[in-house]
């Protein structure tokens, strides 16, 4: 068996292992007691944090030492609260008990549709005032800076740093002269939203959103300048730009599987987005309607594509659903899988570019990135499109495969239905002349055949339950457009204008980059994806830390991939399904 079969296998073995290793934790999880809810998850059974009405104003509660008229006016002493009641005049409070020994006052504002301003949390006992909020973190939980949160050990320095660390160890060093490059400023930029989320973990939003917007231009302009670039000479095939041997990250790479497979089963959880995955997986294997008459712990759980909730099915099948929002095994199962795919797919890619080094190299790239563990640890959705994203670059040369890759990728998140384009008009340059337009031409009629067959196939469960494209449209991208959040600059600053003046931009970029002469290797390919995918980002109302991991591999990819890793070749027939004028792949 040669080197890189062998690697191949031990990854799949990987895989298995990875996810037989869940099956204790399904057990234990299935007679364990339900945990507190962490903020963004259900309150109620269980949780501490249900609410209800106190009987009478001014007479405590059975088992309370306050009243409702005290807790009021505890409240009404804040200086939040009192600044907020100036902003909104005639804010009016309601008044509920918190679980067995907390009180929560919410302020509402005089409007319609009822909006809550403010909100304070009181200990029973002491009187003590735990919370106080106004703004958008009354609705946003997730700004309040609560520990572990998402992602849970992740979050911690002991574990952040280190991975900080061994993510940028192969790429600055010695044996690398200390010369900068551009690709050591990559990775370091890579590793810099890592600061972003220390001021998000601090609760310090209004910090935390603005440093993420120039590592995005940053990267934005990095992949135009790669993408719409030419190959140089000094492009072209030479060892590898890593500080460590190959050999050592290899070895780095094992135990980093093991280390974030553990930490997933013995300390990460579940958010609103994985549990999403497992009740739409829960549909499709009951034949439910899909889309709309969501649970009310995750009424908008469903605005996704059908991929996503399909992803789910196995997972759902074999390792059951209590029908609550509990530890999910599921959900546990199915972001392992996604995390060790995307790793696979990757090194496959590499293999493919310029053999198994590259291969483990951006593998362990993939391990070692604080950010691939942080949509891991809070058990996502996101390293799927990921893995979607790499399979589109593994069947660059294929146009029937590259159409039905960029269908399951788009109908798992809507948002990379744009790369559709430009992965439709890859390697369809050249010299003109009639039999080179009528090979494009059957180039991208394949294309567009394979994409709607593979998109009527996953459809399908929408199509046969006969729900209207308004619908489907009104609980996604309907949804997502509409909804507010201060995760963002638009949101945070409220900037619709120059917020629509962006997302046009990002509309005009996806489709000038289709048009536009380009790298036609894998580089191009992935650097003009990745600024798609980055400029589309950077429009949305609603951005998070998880998003990263979508343009990570692109950017990645094309970083590591201008090697000089393919050599043009003549067109392939047109019936071995092989892409006119695609480059003939050459391993090292």
């Amino acid at each position: 068996m040669s080197r890189a079969r062998a690697v191949t296998a031990f990854l799949a073995l990987l895989l298995t292992a990875g996810l037989l290793g869940l099956v204790p934790a399904v057990a234990a999880a299935d007679t364990a007691p339900i945990a507190t809810a962490a903020p963004g998850q259900p309150a109620g059974a269980a949780d501490g944090n249900a609410l209800t009405t106190p009987p009478t104003p001014d007479t405590p509660p059975a088992g309370h030492k306050l009243t409702s008229v005290q807790v009021q006016a505890i409240a009404d002493r804040q200086p939040n609260i009192i600044a907020m009641k100036k902003q909104y005049i005639g804010a009016y409070p309601g008044i509920f008990l918190k679980g067995r020994q907390r009180w929560q006052v919410s302020y509402y504002a005089k409007s319609k549709p009822l909006k809550e301003v403010g909100q304070v949390t009181i200990e029973d006992a002491t009187g003590k005032v735990t919370e106080s909020y106004t703004g958008f973190k009354v609705a946003w939980s997730m700004a309040r800076g609560y520990a572990g949160a998402f992602g849970r050990k992740v979050n911690s320095p002991w574990v952040w740093l280190p991975m900080t660390l061994l993510f940028l160890a192969p790429f600055l060093g010695p044996r690398r002269g200390w010369r900068p490059t551009w690709l050591m400023l990559d990775v370091c930029v890579l590793a810099a939203f890592g600061i972003s989320v220390a001021y998000f973990n601090d609760a310090q939003i209004d910090v935390s959103v603005p440093l993420a917007y120039p590592l995005l231009t940053y990267l934005l302009v990095r992949m135009l300048w790669i993408g719409l670039g030419t190959r140089p000479e000094r492009d072209r095939r030479g060892p590898l730009p890593t500080a460590v041997p190959v050999t050592w990250l290899a070895i780095g790479l094992v135990f980093l599987v093991g280390f974030r497979v553990g930490l997933n089963i013995t300390s990460s959880n579940v958010i609103d987005v994985g549990y999403s995955g497992v009740i739409g997986a829960d549909k499709l294997i009951h034949s439910d309607k899909l889309y709309g008459d969501w649970p009310k712990d995750n009424e908008h759980g469903d605005t996704y594509g059908p991929v996503t909730y399909a992803a789910y099915v196995p997972f759902r099948a074999v390792l059951g659903w209590s029908g609550r929002w509990d530890d999910l095994p599921a959900a546990h199962g199915a972001a392992i899988a996604f995390d060790l795919l995307a790793m696979l797919l990757l090194f496959l890619l590499g293999r493919m570019v310029r053999g198994p080094s590259l291969g483990v190299l951006l593998a362990y790239a993939w391990a070692a990135f604080p950010f691939s563990m942080y949509a891991l640890m809070c058990n996502s959705n996101d390293s799927l499109v990921a893995v979607f994203l790499v399979a589109a670059l593994l069947a660059a040369a294929h146009p029937a495969r590259r159409g039905a890759m960029a269908a399951l990728g788009g109908l798992t998140k809507f948002a990379t239905l744009a790369v559709a384009p430009l992965l439709a008009t890859h390697a369809l340059g050249g010299p003109q002349g009639a039999d080179r337009l009528g090979a494009r031409a059957r180039t991208l009629l394949v294309f567009c055949l394979a994409f709607a067959g593979m998109a009527i196939v996953a459809l399908y469960p929408v199509i046969a339950h006969h729900q209207s494209p308004s619908l489907v449209y009104d609980r996604t991208l309907g949804f997502q457009t509409s909804r507010g959040s201060p995760f963002s600059i638009w949101g945070l600053y409220d900037l619709p204008g120059l917020q629509h003046a962006w997302q046009g931009v990002a509309v005009l970029l996806a489709v000038g980059l289709a048009a536009a002469p380009r790298r036609e290797d894998i580089a191009g390919l992935a650097a003009c994806a990745g600024a798609i995918v980055i400029a589309l980002q950077g429009g949305v109302t609603h951005w998070f830390y998880l998003y990263i991991v979508w343009f990570f591999p692109l950017v990645i990819v094309a970083s590591l991939a201008r090697g000089g890793e393919e050599r043009p070749a003549a067109p392939a027939p047109a019936h071995d399904g092989g892409l006119v004028g695609a480059p003939v792949v050459t391993a090292a």
